[in-house]
């Protein structure tokens, strides 16, 4: 399928569901970039068992995502996280502070009842292109 012809900057497709759904994993629209929940799957496709790698692994996606759309890891402004088990808290937190901290970015993290698939960690960000001088 042909990307819209709308002026925004977006991830090509990594996934068949993104284009049975219509989705973009990360979008840049003026100086604004949009990084839609990932979750935590290694290059290998496996899924670690714990909430820290899983979070490390979604940073590593969200940034590269955000470098390709022209921003850098000091442009992060705001950081929601999501984990099936509150007792994750500090390792995902420290994932967080490791990858963004610099940026002091506003965060979220709450426990859900569940995710998509068998993850306890789904992360999404935003960043504003400058915001990082």
């Amino acid at each position: 399928m042909a990307e819209p012809n709308d002026g925004r900057q977006r991830i090509p497709p990594l996934s068949p569901f993104e284009e049975q759904a219509k989705f973009t994993r990360a979008i840049r629209v003026g100086d604004r970039i949009i990084v839609s929940g990932n979750i935590g799957v290694e290059e290998d496709g496996s899924i670690a068992p714990d909430a820290g790698r899983q979070a490390e692994r979604c940073f590593e996606q969200i940034l590269d995502y955000i470098q390709q759309l022209g921003g850098t890891s000091a442009d992060v402004v705001r950081v929601r996280m999501f984990v099936t088990d509150i007792n994750d808290a500090e390792v995902v937190t420290a994932a967080f502070t490791a990858a963004v901290g610099h940026a002091r970015p506003t965060g979220t993290l709450v426990a859900v009842a569940a995710l998509a698939g068998p993850f306890s960690v789904e992360i999404e960000a935003e960043a504003i292109i400058g915001a990082g001088q």
